[in-house]
């Protein structure tokens, strides 16, 4: 019998093995687990009573009471109820006399457990061996007495056979299942504990956006865990195991290492900041390393967490570079979303005068000047609140109470849900810059001189006025305006008494005409007027505009005072009417200036409409400039040469002279195409070809010798004597010609050495130290001064064919011509008459002293190989 106590007994406690095994089995899923618990509770219970110790049928002995007071107090109420449940069903399965005793039995089994459990779960009772033993004892007392109630001598042989070995044997197996299950119970709690706490560190640690490693004292990886392995050199997997030197740079691996060493050497966690160049490219970290108590195969071993701070670098540097430009030379203003200002910088002071302290609380209107109005501000506001910056010139106010000019730019800056917190201010004063803005446009519209407008402000003008007149019918008047004569003050006051001049005859135009309208200087001694909003009918308005020319003409005309001196010029004026925008402001502009030149050729001192038929004249020339060039090009330019005579010597020299051979026209006259190369400024290109025909014709005539005593005079204009290169040119035209330099004579008008004079005379004197002489043509015309007429290297003097006409009839000729041979015979200078056409002219110029003579009287322009045959006649009739 005892036997099979201890049968059941060990039954009992392989009951744990199964326990432990449901619970492992089952984890975290706490029905199931406690189902599993019952019906291993419940099972062992029939097996134990498959086996039982029978003392008369129908009552049997087990351990099925220290079996389900163990679940009911380990695995609850439930566990109790399965294991209660599959046991008294068996049990009253198997029936007999006492099956209700031992259903009994096993009801105040789980009964008492589930007690013991309320006991422990309230701190009345410790978990361990002797109350587990004290309970096994009770349930199997309990269990005793309830074998009181078999019939018959059943009860009292179960006392006197098996009591004593039922409490000594069931009672400490129940007490050593509790403890094994309580061993179980404490591993499973552990174990959980564990796993809930690795499950923490996990989560934890792959939470943190950290590389975290562990690195032995030889600086090998041994463990690696990375978020994101472009943070890693290489890929984990790859690194285990390594060491340092394998994968890293040699200063980076050396750096480590003695990071590394520092940190076992250290209590507290170490702190390192380097760059590396990762898969993911160049980043920056912050490590953190602290030593680990444990060893790994011998080797002390640190941890390591490191952070990726590129990008907070990268702020850190935007916030410095930041802070710098915050103390830029530009004014900065930060403030809330109510303008009231937070912080300034220098700038801010150095502009407006507040300092810091004063400006910090107050609102932005401390700045205001006061110039502009609500609806500026409104507008200011509404721009910035649509588009978050505002940028513009504004007028503010300094401490002192000055009123600047600045530029400002405003920018919003919001918060994630879009509302404005705070706005950054940027302003320049642009004081210098306005200034230096003003004179720019000062400059740009307005002439230096006068400070009148100039063409380009003009035709702003003039093009609002015409779109103006095309509005509402009316007439304008443009009028072109040029001083008469006004040369001559430059050149016999000096330019800074024609500067003055200009200034003046400015003044008065500006006097004259109403604020609306517009006085421009284009340059030179031209103006230009601009008269808007004239009447609707156009003989209204022209009479109007000619009244206003009238009184022009009047002002301009009135004497001058400059440096003391008083002088008097005139001016013609040109008028263009317009209405509307039927011509373009060029086509206008050429209008007037056309009607001034008509003016200036009726006469000067008057003024002319724009006539259609002086357009067609100027169209005429502007086609004859572009014939003139198409000419030139094509060599249809000729010598011809007129002769010049010695008194009873015959022919002695000739003047060559231009002429045009037209393919179409014929011989086009000097006088239809010279004054338009002039205004051209085709005389040059014209002049250069002349001499190079008449010093290869003289080149010629030096061989032959009937003609190699003759000269040649070749004009030359302004435009070629002024040239810098024009003396070298001449020498280098002669010496290829093979042209003697001693019988060129270069003849220059009187007018052209009003000019340069200085100038005129070095190039003259270079020229005339080569044999070239210098003939001064149409003398006593122009303004000759004796002062500087000594000091021209000059060999002969033409008088103007206007002092010939008339001899001997004209007694005013007659002095001019005496008092021109007795001027040459002072200078040593020879005297030709030019424009000789009769004998009276002839005998009258000899009777003064003039011998050499020039004109159709003699013979007209030839070409040279009929001036060589004229030569011949004139060598016969010598003979």
């Amino acid at each position: 019998m005892a036997l099979d106590l201890i049968k059941a007994t060990a039954l009992i406690l392989a009951l744990s093995l199964l326990q432990g095994f449901n619970a492992r089995f089952w984890g975290e899923r706490h029905a199931a687990r406690a189902i599993g618990s019952g019906l291993i509770f419940g099972v062992m219970c029939v097996v134990g009573m498959m086996m039982p110790i029978t003392l008369t049928p129908g009552v049997i002995f087990d351990g099925r009471s220290a079996v389900l007071s163990m679940a009911a107090l380990f695995g609850g109420p439930a566990v109790g109820a399965i294991a209660g449940a599959v046991a008294a069903a068996y049990r009253l399965h198997l029936g007999g006399g006492g099956a209700l005793v031992g259903v009994g039995v096993i009801t105040v089994s789980v009964l008492l457990g589930l007690l013991m459990r309320m006991l422990v779960s309230r701190g009345k009772v410790a978990p361990g061996f002797l109350p587990f033993l004290g309970l096994g004892v009770v349930v199997h007392v309990v269990a005793l007495l309830f074998f009181l109630g078999l019939p018959g001598d059943t009860a009292k042989r179960v006392f006197e056979t098996l009591a004593l070995p039922y409490l000594l044997t069931l009672a400490p197996a129940t007490a050593l299942l509790g403890m094994l299950l309580l061993d179980l119970d404490e591993r499973q709690r552990t174990g959980k504990a564990l796993r809930d706490s690795e499950a923490r560190m996990r989560a934890i640690t792959e939470a943190v956006p950290d590389v975290l490693m562990v690195l032995d004292e030889d600086g090998r990886y041994l463990k690696i865990r990375a978020p994101d392995e472009k943070l890693l050199v290489a890929d984990a997997e790859s690194l285990n195991g390594k060491l340092m030197t394998d994968v890293l740079p040699p200063e980076k691996a050396a750096m480590f290492q003695d990071y590394v060493r520092r940190t076992l050497q250290s209590d507290s966690a170490q702190v390192l900041e380097y760059t590396l160049d990762t898969r993911g490219g160049p980043r920056v970290f912050e490590a953190r390393a602290r030593a680990l108590d444990v060893t790994f195969e011998g080797r002390r071993a640190v941890v390591l967490l490191t952070r990726d701070i590129t990008e907070r670098v990268r702020l850190e540097e935007e916030q410095r570079i930041a802070a710098i430009a915050f103390e830029s030379q530009q004014g900065m203003m930060i403030t809330d979303a109510y303008s009231v200002i937070l912080r300034v910088n220098k700038a801010f002071t150095a502009i407006t005068g507040f300092s810091a302290e004063e400006a910090i609380g107050q609102r932005t209107s401390l700045l205001a000047s006061g110039r502009h109005d609500t609806a500026f501000y409104r507008a200011m506001w509404s721009k910035l609140h649509a588009d978050g910056v505002w940028e513009g010139e504004i007028w503010n106010r300094r401490r002192n109470g000055e009123v600047y000019p600045e530029r400002l730019s405003i920018s919003a800056v919001r918060n994630a849900d879009g509302m404005v917190t705070h706005y950054v201010a940027a302003f320049m004063d642009i004081t210098f810059s306005k200034a230096a803005e003003d004179e720019i446009r000062r400059l740009a519209f307005y002439d230096a001189l006068t400070g009148l407008p100039n063409r380009r402000l003009l035709s702003d003008r003039l093009g609002q006025a015409m779109a103006s007149t095309s509005r509402n019918s009316r007439h304008g008047a443009l009028m072109f305006i040029d001083l008469d004569d006004f040369k001559n003050v430059n050149d016999l006051l000096g330019h800074h008494n024609g500067d003055l001049l200009l200034q003046k005859a400015g003044a008065r135009l500006r006097d004259i005409v109403r604020e609306t309208d517009t006085v421009a200087r284009f340059g030179g001694d031209e103006f230009v007027v601009l008269l808007a909003d004239l009447p609707e009918h156009s003989i209204d308005a022209a009479q109007q505009a000619e009244r206003v020319a009238e009184a022009m003409l009047a002002a301009l005309n009135r004497p001058y005072v400059l440096d003391g001196q008083t002088r008097q010029t005139s001016a013609s004026i040109g008028i263009a009417m317009f209405s509307g925008s039927t011509h373009s402001i060029d086509e206008m502009l050429r209008r007037a200036d056309l009607s001034m030149y008509e003016s200036k050729q009726r006469g000067k001192n008057r003024l002319h409409f724009f006539d259609p038929v002086m357009q067609e004249t100027v169209t005429a020339r502007l086609r004859l400039e572009d014939e003139i060039r198409s000419g030139l090009a094509t060599r249809q330019f000729c010598v011809h040469y007129q002769a010049q005579v010695e008194n009873g010597r015959g022919i002695v020299s000739a003047e060559a002279l231009a002429r045009w051979r037209h393919p179409d026209k014929g011989f086009i006259p000097p006088a239809q195409f010279i004054p338009v190369a002039e205004r051209a400024g085709l005389m040059s290109a014209l002049g250069q070809q002349v001499m190079e025909d008449a010093l290869q014709q003289l080149a010629r005539w030096a061989h032959k010798p009937e003609a190699a005593h003759l000269s040649v005079a070749i004009n030359i204009s302004a435009a070629q004597l002024y040239q810098s290169e024009f003396a070298d040119s001449v020498l280098e035209a002669i010496s290829r010609t093979g042209a003697p330099p001693g019988k060129v004579v270069l003849e220059l008008t009187e007018s052209i050495l009003l000019g340069d004079v200085d100038g005129a005379i070095d190039v003259m004197q270079r020229l005339r130290a080569r044999g070239i002489r210098f003939s001064i043509d149409d003398f006593g015309t122009g303004y000759s001064s004796l002062a500087y007429l000594q000091s021209l290297p000059i060999n002969e003097l033409k008088i103007d064919r206007s002092f010939v006409r008339n001899l001997p009839a004209s007694e005013g000729n007659l002095a001019i011509v005496r008092a021109v041979v007795a001027l040459a015979s002072a200078l040593d200078v020879k005297v030709i008459a030019e424009g000789v056409e009769t004998e009276g002219e002839r005998n009258a110029l000899a009777g003064n002293g003039c011998q050499f003579f020039q004109g159709y009287l003699f013979a007209r322009p030839l070409p040279a190989d009929e001036f060589e045959g004229l030569l011949r006649e004139d060598l016969l009739r010598a003979r």
